[in-house]
């Protein structure tokens, strides 16, 4: 007998549509545009595929059905014990000057403004039986490592620790919950919008990120 392979990598990635203050959401582009990005470079190594690319409705309790559904299709039929899931969703900030790779998320929802479906929560627990809004996830993603494979390709990005208490928070708290239900990873990047970054940029980014997460993880 022996021993096993390296497990196979895919990563599925999600987007936000537009939402109060922004009207061109960068991150619903990217993802658009992620999959034919891919497979005109062929630059994600051996054995990493890139599943799925869905756009979500920026927001949150209401759009839960949604994120749900597609978290769930991401596993559907997989085998588990040798193939590797991750989750990768892109969120834009619209005051960044750069790339920001999330840490962590918070058990918080206190969202500035209304989201899409008009839910403006203040102070209540992301999943409220994980217990008080004090609670964080980490991503168990190598974010350091993601970091140096980024910067040493050029791109201007940082990682954070606070990724907002609005619906990028938000989707990534669940997420973040239900990687770790399943043992797989999760992982959120905030982006500029392209006024700041422009689009070709941000597009060759964000495949260089897929090569990173493929590499690291």
């Amino acid at each position: 007998m022996g021993s096993e392979g390296p497990k196979a990598v895919t990563i599925h990635v999600t987007g936000f549509k537009k939402f109060q203050g922004v009207a061109e959401n960068p991150t619903e582009t990217i993802v658009n545009n992620l999959m034919n990005v891919v497979q005109r470079k062929k630059s994600l190594p051996a054995g990493v595929t890139l599943g799925s690319c869905t756009v979500l409705e920026t927001a949150g309790n209401g759009a839960l059905p949604m994120l749900y559904k597609v978290l769930e299709s991401g596993i559907s039929g997989i085998n588990t014990k040798n193939e590797q899931v991750i989750w990768l969703h892109l969120g834009v900030n619209s005051g960044a000057q750069k790339f920001a790779l999330e840490k962590q998320a918070v058990n918080e929802a206190t969202f500035r403004c209304p989201d899409e479906l008009g839910w403006q929560p203040q102070q209540l627990p992301v999943v409220a039986e994980d217990g008080g809004t004090y609670r964080k996830r980490e991503t168990t993603c190598s974010i350091e490592a993601i970091l140096k494979f980024l910067k040493n390709m050029g791109y201007d990005v940082r990682i954070s620790d606070d990724a907002g208490r609005f619906v990028c928070n938000y989707v990534y708290y669940h997420s973040l919950r239900f990687a770790e239900q399943k043992g797989h990873k999760s992982l959120f990047v905030h982006v500029p919008i392209f006024s700041k970054i422009n689009e070709e940029t941000q597009m060759q980014f964000a495949a260089s990120l897929l090569e990173a997460i493929a590499s690291t993880c």
